[in-house]
C-alpha cells in the first residue's frame, strides 16, 4: 500500500437523523489518531462549504464535545441538498473543489449521506482520478428511508422505527379513550420506500398498531382506500387506525398528496412532500361523515435521539470510523456497508461497496413482504427490523434534560 499523507475533510448531506452525528464521532475520532492524517476538517454545510471556503478545524474541538456527538440529533456541521453537475457538462464546482483541496492538502474525504450524496462522492471521486490527484473517497451512509442499495440496512432507520412503533402504540391507545368513532390518519416519511411506514407493524405486534397500512411500493387508489377503510369502521365502531407513506402515488405515478395542490421541489427534482394525511382526513370526513384526526410525524421521526436505539448508535459510530480505517489501508471510491451475519443472535459485518453501485439508487421493501388486504407486511419484515430497534441511549442530561455537543467551531 502506498502511504497518503495529507488532510481528512468530513461533510454531512441531505436530510439529518437521530444518529448522523455518531458516524461524525466515528470519522473526526479515528482520523485524530491516524498518523498519516496531519489535520481533520469539517466542511459546514456540506460540499456548499468546501466551495465557500469555510471548513472547521476538529483538532481545536474538546474530545469530551465529539464524544457528546454520538447521542446529538441533526447535523452538527450543517447540511446541504447540492446537485453536482456532470463534471464532462460542467466543471466549474470540481475546479473550485479541486482548488480548495491542494489548498488544505486534502488527502481523504469522507461524505456522510443518502442516495444523492453517494452521486456526489462518486463524482467527486473520478473528477480527482482525472486530474490526477491522489485522494481516498469514502461515502458513509446515512438515511431514515433505508432505501440505500447494497446494504443490509442504513444508519438512521432503526432510530427512527423505534420512534414510529412506539409513537403508533401510543396513539393506539390514546384513540381508543371514548366509545365515539373515529378515524386517524398518520403520515410517516418515505418518498418512493415505504422502510418508515412499514416500521408501524411493529407496535402491531405488540397488539397497537394501525387497522391499515399503505406503502410506495404498491399503487393506492382512492376510492379502494375509502372502501377498505369504511369496512374497518363497521367492524371496529368506528375506530380506525391508518399509517400511510408520504410518497403513496395512484397507478399513474401521481402523489396522491399532488391531489390536493402541487408540490415543489428540490436541487435534484425529488418532490418535497407533505400534507397527505390532512388531504386523506378531509376526504374522508367527507365520504364516511366520522370525526377524523390527521398526524404528520414531519420532523420528529427523524431527529428523536431520545428514543434512538443503541444499536444504530454504535453502528452509525463504527461505519465512520470503519471508512476512515479502510480509507488509510488503501481503499477509495467505496461506501461502507452492513452485511447481516448468519446465526439466531443479530451482529454485522462492515464491508465495502463501488460507490458507482450505489449512486441513485434505490432498495424498496420486497412486494412478498407487504400484504394485499394492506393491513401491514408479513412477519419477514417483524425479523428484519426487531434487532435493529435493539437497546436505550445512553444520554447525558443536566437539569433532567438532554446534554447534546457543543462544538467550537473555528474555522480554519
Amino acid at each position: 500500500m502506498k502511504v497518503l499523507k495529507g488532510a481528512a475533510l468530513f461533510g454531512q448531506s441531505g436530510g439529518p437523523t437521530s444518529v448522523i452525528n455518531s458516524s461524525a464521532a466515528g470519522v473526526f475520532l479515528e482520523a485524530l489518531n491516524q498518523e498519516n492524517i496531519t489535520h481533520v476538517y469539517g466542511a459546514e454545510y456540506g460540499i456548499k462549504g468546501i466551495l465557500d471556503d469555510r471548513l472547521f478545524d476538529i483538532s481545536k474541538e474538546d474530545r469530551d464535545e465529539l464524544e457528546l456527538l454520538k447521542n446529538t440529533p441533526s447535523s452538527a456541521l450543517g447540511t446541504v441538498r447540492y446537485k453536482l453537475a456532470d463534471y464532462k457538462k460542467d466543471d466549474t464546482d470540481y475546479k473550485r473543489l479541486l482548488e480548495i483541496f491542494k489548498k488544505y492538502n486534502i488527502r481523504y474525504f469522507f461524505y456522510n449521506g443518502g442516495n444523492d450524496s453517494m452521486d456526489t462522492c462518486n463524482k467527486i471521486s473520478k473528477y480527482l482520478q482525472k486530474e490526477g490527484y491522489p485522494c481516498r473517497v469514502m461515502g458513509v451512509p446515512k438515511t431514515i428511508d433505508n432505501d440505500l442499495e447494497g446494504t443490509d440496512h442504513c444508519p438512521g432507520f432503526g432510530s427512527a422505527a423505534k420512534y414510529v412503533a412506539t409513537t403508533m402504540m401510543e396513539l393506539y391507545l390514546d384513540t381508543h379513550v371514548y366509545n365515539t368513532p373515529l378515524i386517524t390518519v398518520v403520515e410517516i416519511m418515505g418518498r418512493n420506500a415505504g422502510w418508515l411506514t412499514a416500521a408501524a407493524e411493529l407496535a402491531t405486534y405488540k397488539g397497537y398498531g394501525p387497522d391499515l397500512m399503505y406503502l410506495p411500493e404498491t399503487p393506492f387508489d382512492l376510492t379502494e382506500f375509502t372502501k377498505e377503510v369504511k369496512e374497518v369502521a363497521k367492524k371496529k365502531e368506528g375506530k380506525v387506525l391508518i399509517a400511510v407513506s408520504e410518497g403513496i402515488r395512484d397507478k399513474d405515478g401521481k402523489y396522491i398528496s399532488e391531489y390536493a395542490s402541487s408540490v415543489s421541489r428540490d436541487s435534484f427534482g425529488h418532490a418535497q412532500l407533505g400534507g397527505l394525511a390532512a388531504f386523506l382526513a378531509n376526504h374522508l370526513n367527507a365520504h364516511t361523515g366520522i370525526k377524523v384526526r390527521d398526524i404528520e410525524f414531519s420532523l420528529m421521526q427523524r431527529c428523536a435521539a431520545h428514543i434512538a436505539s443503541e444499536t444504530d448508535i454504535w453502528e452509525a459510530f463504527m461505519a465512520g470510523k470503519k471508512a476512515v480505517e479502510y480509507a488509510c489501508e488503501g481503499h477509495t471510491d467505496k461506501m461502507i456497508t452492513f452485511k447481516r451475519n448468519e446465526g439466531k443472535e443479530y451482529s454485522i459485518s462492515y464491508e465495502m461497496l463501488d460507490l458507482e453501485h450505489i449512486a441513485n439508487a434505490e432498495k424498496k421493501v420486497p412486494l412478498e413482504w407487504i400484504k394485499k388486504d394492506h393491513t401491514g407486511v408479513t412477519k419477514e419484515f417483524i425479523e428484519y427490523a426487531l434487532p435493529l430497534i435493539q437497546g436505550e441511549p445512553k444520554l447525558k442530561k443536566e437539569d433532567g434534560l438532554p446534554r447534546f455537543a457543543k462544538l467550537e467551531k473555528k474555522l480554519v
